[in-house]
């Protein structure tokens, strides 16, 4: 090769990695990928002690247990009280916003963490990556302010801590960084450096979480292999919709309880406790309807033979409930988990209810297109319920072509609905546009 040639190559490398601060995001992208491993072990570690006061209970009706009405109406009453001592705001950015902001105020994490330990403990129905990512996000965040890095690198930096955060709870380096980059959709002066240390950070993360733990979270939800055919594209379509009849259910349901349980309306250390007595009472009824939800579906594809249509309908609503209450009434947690709950369920009843589907195919459709229809993140959605089931290459094809048709469903109905309120308010049909 040709000195002009090499210098050519050379050249040809994006110019930020000639430059020391991005060789100290990637040292530090490491050390958040320690950070962030730890950071998870502990946490998931502590809130999984919610599962020793479940103990053993029935999947049936009223199975449950009512002392854990109890239970969850102290864990509300200890929300109440750690969000007033602690001086938390009403509105506290979740996961999916900090994502977006690519920002993590370090004030806000030590609060956060608090509530939503205490939440995962009490049997809330929320996830555990709202408390992870702002650690993670947090870390990277102050970490950036300490160095008075640029603009760009700060956001990289605050976005490898999220992804460290991640690496270890979803036990695979590629959707920390998929689920990561989709959801902050960074500009190109930030993509670049955010690709390089997210990857660094969740492999990191990933290496030692699994060293500690030994566990993955892949393959989790075993389902009957079943064979491709080329009608399964256009039957995709159809749960595509299905999925995003279930979203819309599931936010009239939310929005009808931030009206009931919203501030203003009822005392603040009340709200906690009235959700926990809430949520408390629908896990009394229905067992499965308690904590994020993931253990919970892997025991229903377990029995799936066993459990009622009835019986998994009610569940499904009850899941959708739980988690409305919970997110209103001031518990902290992630959406995700929950609404995976939700879409795996809904895949479950399809095929019961129609059993020449493929479970395979209604499970794993459903269980990407619903959070794929709340979750600006499709690619994210598909590539978590090809590794959470581990289906074949050929069966993601409907995968994503289902989680596509709800995303643009739910599109079209908010559409439709903001511009019915538009018109309903400027009945004269004019407009700011068209004056």
């Amino acid at each position: 090769m040709s000195e002009q040639a090499g210098k050519e190559k050379l050249q040809s490398s994006p110019s930020y990695t000639q430059e020391r601060s991005f060789w100290e995001l990637m040292g530090y992208a490491a050390l958040l990928g320690v950070f962030g491993a730890l950071a998870g072990l502990v946490f998931i570690g502590i809130t999984g002690l919610g599962a020793a006061w479940y103990g053993e209970s029935g999947l049936g009706w009223f199975e449950g247990n009512l002392w854990w009405v109890a239970v969850a109406a102290a864990a509300g009453l200890l929300v109440g009280v750690l969000r007033k001592v602690l001086h938390m705001p009403e509105h506290v950015a979740g996961f999916i916003e900090a994502l977006k902001n690519e920002e993590v105020e370090p004030a806000t994490v030590a609060p956060i963490v608090a509530v939503s330990a205490v939440s995962l403990i009490g049997g809330a129905s929320l996830g555990p990556e709202s408390a992870l990512g702002s650690m993670g996000g947090g870390a990277g965040t102050w970490l950036a302010r300490r160095r008075n890095f640029n603009e760009s690198l700060s956001k990289a930096t605050t976005l490898s801590g999220l992804a460290g955060a991640l690496g270890g709870l979803f036990s695979s380096p590629l959707m920390a960084v998929v689920l990561v980059l989709e959801i902050a959709a960074p500009d190109r002066k930030v993509s670049g450096k955010a690709f390089i240390a997210t990857v660094v950070s969740s492999s990191v993360s990933f290496g030692l979480y699994f060293a500690v733990a030994g566990t993955i979270f892949l393959g989790i939800y075993e389902v009957p292999t079943y064979d491709f055919e080329n009608w399964y594209l256009f039957l995709a379509v159809g749960l595509g919709v299905l999925a995003a009849f279930v979203v819309l259910v599931m936010g009239g349901i939310m929005e009808g309880a931030k009206r009931l349980l919203g501030p203003g309306r009822i005392p603040d250390l009340a709200r906690p406790v009235i959700g926990g007595v809430t949520f408390g009472l629908i896990g009394f009824a229905l067992p499965l309807s308690l904590f994020t939800g993931s253990e919970q579906l892997a025991t229903i594809l377990e029995n799936v033979g066993t459990l009622t249509v009835g019986l998994l309908v009610a569940t499904l609503l009850a899941k959708m409930i739980a988690l409305a209450v919970s997110s209103a009434s001031g518990f902290i947690g992630g959406p995700i988990f929950p609404i995976l709950f939700i879409g795996g369920v809904a895949g479950v009843i399809l095929n019961a209810i129609f059993p020449e589907i493929p479970l395979g195919l209604a499970f794993t459709c459903m269980l990407a297109a619903v959070p794929g229809a709340v979750v600006s993140a499709p690619f994210s959605m598909v590539l978590l319920a090809s590794l959470l089931t581990q289906v074949g290459a050929l069966q993601t094809a409907p995968i994503l072509i289902a989680v596509g048709t709800s995303a643009l469903t739910v599109a079209a109905v908010r559409f439709a609905a903001s511009r019915r309120t538009t018109s309903e308010s400027d009945p004269s049909g004019s407009s700011e546009i068209s004056r």
